[in-house]
């Protein structure tokens, strides 16, 4: 009995300590990263609104439309938000132990729990940049926009789990290997320019369009941009599609990091 009792209270003590663990290092991840100065948290705000109004800026002089309805902001918006999403959350989450590499030296705190607390700290944050983006355009600006909120959510949905499966495997991808942060910036930059943020999927011609397909940014956008534009039939959109990449990615990232984060982590 006492060791049935011993195994359990083992078994039941990391459980009960990883919302606790969890709630902590959001709390640190909020005064490390946003709580420093005011500007941190402005700056979360400026940096797609910027983005946002010179696309808007630089178009509309060459445009009198863009492709689909009146407003440029919101066209880009819809596109350019879930983009820089996706880029922020799984580069943070990617950088996950090496910002939580001291904290992961006591036993009650997991890598699994670092990335989550980053993963729901970064997506909140994200969310919430964007509600106040597209409120300042819709309601400010004027845009016209039948939303679908069941279209959007989806959306933002599929960006979440695409940036925690990215971000989870890029986590041990750049401890087992330093040099794959700088490999990984340059072969996504390109991402800018093929994930439909300029232009609508169905523009593209047929050749071309097979390839941009396995894109699942591409998706991403073509999702939101349906949830903002009732007449928009993006019929390439694949839900499955991208939560199979997202899943094999987080399930392959956690599994590396459980065989070799310890050993990784000594060196």
């Amino acid at each position: 009995m006492a060791r049935a009792g011993s195994f359990m209270q083992n078994q039941t003590g990391p459980l009960v300590a990883t919302p606790r663990a969890i709630l902590a290092l959001i709390l640190r991840e909020m005064s490390t990263t946003y709580g420093r100065s005011p500007g941190g948290y402005l700056w979360a705000i400026v940096e797609p609104a910027a983005g946002v109004a010179l696309l808007t800026l630089v178009f509309s002089i060459g445009f009198r439309t863009p492709p689909l309805g009146t407003s440029f902001p919101l066209f880009y918006a819809a596109a350019i938000l879930p983009f820089l999403m996706f880029n922020d959350i799984s580069n943070k989450l990617g950088q996950t132990i090496q910002f939580s590499r001291q904290l992961l030296k006591y036993p009650r705190v997991t890598f699994a729990d670092a990335i989550l607390a980053r993963l729901i700290l970064n997506s909140f944050a994200q969310i919430l940049v964007n509600i106040i983006v597209l409120t300042f355009i819709l309601y400010v600006l004027g845009a016209r926009a039948s939303l679908d909120m069941t279209k959007v959510c989806v959306a933002y949905l599929m960006v979440i789990c695409l940036s925690a499966g990215v971000g989870t495997l890029n986590s041990f991808l750049s401890l087992a290997y330093p040099l794959w942060q700088t490999v990984w910036a340059i072969v996504t930059r390109p991402l800018f320019i093929v994930s439909c943020i300029f232009f609508v999927f169905e523009s593209v011609p047929g050749v071309y369009a097979g390839w941009l397909w396995f894109n699942p940014l591409v998706h991403v956008v073509g999702m939101m941009r349906d949830g903002f534009y009732p007449f928009y039939q993006p019929d390439y959109v694949s839900v499955m599609y991208v939560m199979g990449v997202s899943a094999a990615c987080f399930i392959s990232g956690l599994f590396l990091l459980w065989r070799h984060h310890r050993d990784i982590l000594l060196k």
